[in-house]
């Protein structure tokens, strides 16, 4: 298990705003009365940059944001079953480019829509219980993750409908996993953290044919040879509490707990001795009353910045690689308060949006920017 290494204290960003960019509220949706628990703009194709997706109760919903505020909605799936409660949602593609949209949540079925035909490409069954996120892999659009409430994370192909791969057992979580991430450029590698307050680092690289081969299948995805990776690379106690989203910036992660702050921080590996290694806590970005867990931080394409919403309805942008971290907006509104449960920010930072637990949308604009 990493542990922290002595005298690296760690920079503490300043919570006194810096006026470097000011945004405002351009819109307001109220989309139903359940909460909404997830917001995500469409980075995997340059077309749909600025479309984006929401999930609440049974059901998904595409937008797309237009200048002077505007939001359209473009379309809409409900799931055939009323007490599913999707949990999250991340944009992905076809091999042939179509865009998908892959959700997840308490039914443990992860549900992969075709978002030109607004229908169900194909549904998978697997985890045991609710699932907490699902992310992408941008050099390979067609792989997405997903981790459960079943102590476990999955990797899919959505072209084939395949579980590949399933990191779970031995040296697995032990309890929840609540958040899920590929690395930016070594695509064997994922980081996952949950319910037992540690983040594990993944290799798939020794399973890296099984990928390959999952793209070729041509008999039944059942039969398809899953293989379990039971023994994370690193295993890390940055936080004492729930970890509920982790991110990679290069080759540090991101993440937060319930104790009001993201932490930046290096894992730095033996590679003698596998699961074994140091922790650097690099940087410390606070987020007052950000104290309950299922708040997910987002950030913008090139990874500048952050945007982090807590449960009084306010929202935090830090800059993320300066050092000491500098808190670039702080965004509240008189009648924002309800918990937000995830932000999403544009392709270049300059739109901000936030899902609530009261079922609404709210849009932020960076005042000037085109």
């Amino acid at each position: 298990m990493a542990k922290t290494a002595i005298g690296c204290e760690p920079t503490v960003g300043s919570l006194a705003p810096s006026k470097k960019r000011e945004y405002k509220v351009t819109n307001r949706i109220q989309e139903g009365k359940r909460p909404l628990y997830a917001v995500a703009f469409n980075f995997i194709d340059a077309r749909y940059y600025n479309v984006f997706a929401t999930v609440g109760g049974n059901r998904v919903t595409v937008y797309q944001c237009l200048e002077g505020g505007v939001i359209a909605a473009l379309q809409s799936y409900v799931d055939e079953d009323k007490d599913e409660s999707f949990y999250t949602l991340s944009w992905a593609c076809n091999i042939d480019g179509t865009p998908f949209l892959v959700a997840g949540g308490i039914n443990g079925i992860i549900r992969v829509i075709d978002a030109g035909s607004e229908k169900i490409y194909k549904s998978f069954v697997g985890h045991g219980d609710s699932i907490n996120e699902i992310r992408t892999q941008a050099l390979k659009p067609s792989l997405v993750v997903s981790a459960s409430k079943d102590e476990s994370v999955r990797l899919w192909n959505v072209h084939t409908g395949i579980c590949i791969l399933i990191f779970a057992g031995a040296g697995g979580h032990r309890n929840e996993v609540l958040s899920v991430d590929f690395h930016p450029s070594d695509i064997y590698r994922i980081a996952s953290c949950g319910m037992d307050n540690t983040v594990k680092i993944w290799s798939m690289k020794e399973f890296w044919t099984y990928v390959e081969k999952s793209f070729t299948w041509t008999d039944l995805p059942s039969k398809f040879p899953t293989k379990y990776v039971q023994f994370p690379v690193f295993i890390a106690s940055v936080h004492s509490n729930y970890v509920d989203c982790n991110r990679w910036l290069g080759d540090f992660i991101l993440s937060k707990s319930v104790d009001n702050e993201i932490v930046l921080w290096e894992p730095k590996t033996k590679e003698q001795t596998p699961g074994e290694g140091a922790i650097d806590i690099l940087q410390k970005y606070p987020v007052p009353e950000c104290d309950i867990w299922f708040i997910k931080f987002s950030c913008d394409f090139h990874y500048n910045a952050a945007a982090i919403g807590n449960r009084e309805g306010k929202i935090f942008v830090w800059e993320l690689q300066s050092s000491p971290p500098v808190l670039i907006a702080r965004l509240s509104h008189v009648q924002c308060k309800s918990p937000i449960r995830q932000t999403a920010m544009s392709f270049d930072g300059s739109t901000i949006l936030c899902c609530c637990e009261d079922g609404t949308i709210w849009r932020w604009d960076a005042v000037g920017a085109s």
